[in-house]
């Protein structure tokens, strides 16, 4: 991920750490814990949202021209866990209070069907221009840049038929190791038939805080070994609520004339997630909860938090297309492309 630009004191302050300054960085912890806003307003705080992303990133891709090293400095692990803490406070407020359903499989379809949020794939069904695609896809673009990677973490804390299946559903995200079927490499294909730079992360310093809570969320899941089985819900609800938005975005494309190499991501959603849906429910969130009855509530947490931080970003974009504005911290008129 290139170095993004800070956004406030707390950002500003990693980003001098990340970049040779280190001074004060024992007391980073302290800062961060002083003046922490609460529920919502600590998930769409910019600062706190882009630090978080850059202290998780340097567990997965990395950034340009910061040492490995970083990774796991103590300072910024304690950092982290500060900021982790008010954000799982956030995520129960988020989802409410969660209880071992009776019917695991029920209770995660329930979430799946729920449909709380604006109507924004019917909007770019029928009614988005070119731009709205463009400013949507750039929203997801950090996230599908590396499609599958943080769910792929739970196979190691997994064993038995819930591996295996999670493992199959994996398969097809990498596209079953073929590079040019992999799902990270269509979007990028659709990146490019749009205009916009494909090259990984390139957009971070205008992906606002109201998309970046929900890629933050998936990492905290991912890096924890303690939160495997809200991963695994996470990763239900993706796989529960893609098939029938992907149809509706590939008929947008369509309507705007783009052809079916552009429109192939979507495409293969449609197909794939109807699927990998009965696979990841039945096969591994199903398995889990058989073998440890303690998994159940866990499961549901983590579907409930990927539907809620998902409504959170795309209220964000339906409120600013309502009033004309830009989605985005600035328009991509204004981006290096």
């Amino acid at each position: 991920m290139p170095l993004p630009a800070p956004r406030g004191p707390l950002s500003c302050a990693v980003v001098s750490a990340l970049t040779g300054d280190a001074v004060g960085l024992d007391r980073l912890r302290d800062r961060a814990a002083a003046d922490l806003p609460t529920g919502k307003d600590f998930l769409l705080d910019e600062d706190i949202a882009i630090t978080m992303t850059m202290l998780y990133e340097l567990h997965l891709r990395g950034i340009v021209g910061v040492s490995d090293d970083w990774e796991w400095n103590a300072d910024l692990l304690a950092t982290r866990a500060v900021l982790e803490g008010r954000f799982l406070e956030a995520v129960d407020d988020l989802v409410g209070m969660v209880e071992r359903p009776d019917d695991l499989e029920e209770a995660l379809w329930a979430v799946g069907n729920a449909d709380d949020g604006p109507p924004l794939a019917s909007f770019m069904a029928r009614t988005a221009e070119c731009d709205h695609f463009r400013e949507l896809i750039v929203h997801r673009s950090f996230h599908q840049l590396r499609e599958a990677d943080v769910h792929t973490m739970a196979i190691p804390r997994l064993h038995g038929a819930a591996k295996a299946g999670l493992v199959e559903v994996q398969m097809d995200e990498y596209g079953g190791g073929f590079i040019e079927r992999m799902h990270a490499t269509l979007y990028a294909r659709m990146m490019r038939a749009l205009g916009l730079n494909s090259a990984y992360a390139h957009y971070i310093d205008v992906i606002p805080a109201s998309t970046l809570a929900g890629v933050n969320a998936l990492s905290l899941f991912g890096v924890h070994r303690s939160l495997r089985y809200e991963l695994i819900g996470h990763l239900c609800a993706v796989e529960m609520t893609s098939a029938l938005p992907s149809r509706k975005y590939s008929r947008g494309l369509a309507r705007l004339g783009f052809g079916a190499d552009a429109r192939l991501f979507f495409d293969e959603h449609v197909e794939a997630d109807s699927v990998h849906e009965q696979l990841v429910v039945r096969e591994v969130a199903g398995r889990l909860a058989a073998e440890d009855p303690t998994a159940g509530a866990s499961l549901i947490r983590g579907a409930r938090a990927c539907a809620a931080f998902d409504a959170l970003a795309a209220e964000h974009v339906w409120h600013c297309w309502e009033s004309s504005e830009t989605s985005l911290l600035r328009p991509l008129e204004g981006v290096t492309s």
